[in-house]
């Protein structure tokens, strides 16, 4: 199963829905599609869309994915990578009216250059960083926490 997560900003990101039908339409994708679609409109009798899904089912749905599509959020795309599933991430742009800047584009790098996800710079992308998916090994997750809490810490043991 493939999840699709656009988040919750309040503008749509329709070009990703619109290439996932036309790969389901053209039969480059075949398996169970759910989407978590947030603010964007979009209707299709090949995919599971619903705007906003409780925690726990969220959390289940992530558990359940064969790979994880996202939106270039931190929140999104953290959430799939801690779970060590393959996650393809394209940003939001603002020349589509999908974001107020192009700061996903920024996240999504960063995140691609430590080995974390695959990242793309357009939907366009989306049947080719798919069959990455099937072999992509992303690079486990280490928080960095507890040692901003010993940080912390040690400052404050000192003043």
């Amino acid at each position: 199963m493939i999840f699709i997560v656009l988040g919750t900003h309040e503008l749509p990101f329709t070009r990703l829905l619109d290439e996932t039908q036309r790969l389901l339409e053209d039969g480059m994708i075949t398996e169970k599609v759910i989407v978590q679609s947030g603010h964007t409109a979009f209707t299709s009798d090949d995919m599971t869309i619903t705007p906003f899904l409780p925690f726990e089912e969220m959390e289940q749905t992530f558990e359940e994915a064969r790979v994880i599509v996202s939106h270039g959020g931190t929140g999104s795309i953290i959430t799939g990578v801690k779970k060590g599933k393959p996650v393809i991430a394209v940003p939001r742009l603002k020349e589509y009216g999908e974001h107020n800047d192009n700061h996903q584009t920024e996240i999504v790098e960063q995140f691609q250059s430590t080995g974390h996800i695959i990242g793309i710079e357009t939907p366009a992308e989306l049947s080719e960083a798919l069959k990455q998916a099937e072999t992509f090994e992303p690079a486990p997750f280490v928080s960095g926490r507890d040692q901003i809490l010993d940080m912390l810490r040690d400052y404050i043991n000192r003043v």
